[in-house]
């Protein structure tokens, strides 16, 4: 990728220095898989995605490089490129609770097995600090992750599709397996009152593994324990 790529008036030098390594680090990693042209578009409209959202201008560079492998890792599934391992993937409206807390226990719960994924139709600028709390109480760590939207080939590759109160706005592709989970929204609860939704969104995980065949990890976080206080 040349710097002259990201030259625009929103990029700051450091940003497009940013950028430039993140896609150097991605060319690397799918060597022989996708070309830099594929990898270059991918990482700049996953930057244009995210730039009306973030807080933060400065960490722009890594959520754009992060998104970016993941849709690549899809668009390769997608081309029958994966390693066979299931991908499930749990939307909701923001991204910042239901799904991201589902996608914690899910990941926990199925270790290498199979892969998860999140996003939502209009998704939030932060995690939901709640949210984080009650995950926390069961020793799963979700504050390093962000608030996404979702991309045709991210749906496109996953196996299954959890939704979570996104309605009509939750994409559609015939074939795909679709499973709705009627949860109530943890936006504006208190983490007392979000524990009784994270253990229904764990219930709900584990019979999609058992569903999948998928086994569960020992010593998964908080395994064996009811709701903490």
């Amino acid at each position: 990728m040349t710097d002259s790529t990201y030259r625009r008036p929103d990029l700051t030098i450091d940003q497009q220095l940013a950028l430039t390594t993140a896609a150097r680090r991605l060319r690397e990693e799918f060597t022989g898989t996708f070309g830099a042209e594929t990898i270059e578009r991918f990482l700049h409209t996953s930057y244009d995605q995210f730039a009306t959202k973030a807080a933060i201008a400065t960490f722009l560079p890594l959520l754009a490089e992060r998104f970016a492998r993941q849709r690549l890792h899809a668009l390769a599934r997608v081309e029958g490129k994966g390693d066979g391992r299931p991908i499930v993937l749990f939307l909701c409206v923001h991204n910042a609770g239901r799904s991201q807390m589902a996608l914690g226990l899910f990941t926990a719960l199925a270790g290498e097995h199979a892969v998860g994924w999140s996003g939502g139709s209009e998704f939030a600028a932060e995690i939901n600090s709640a949210a984080v709390a009650a995950m926390a109480e069961r020793g799963i760590d979700i504050s390093r992750e962000y608030p996404k939207p979702w991309t045709d080939e991210i749906v496109q590759a996953a196996d299954v599709v959890v939704t979570m109160g996104c309605g009509d706005a939750c994409p559609i592709f015939p074939g795909k397996r679709y499973v709705d989970w009627e949860l109530d929204d943890p936006a504006g609860k208190s983490v007392e009152e979000i524990r009784p939704i994270r253990d229904e969104i764990e219930r709900q995980v584990r019979t999609l593994l058992a569903e999948l065949e998928v086994p569960v990890a020992e010593n998964t976080p908080g395994s064996g324990t009811g709701s903490r206080t």
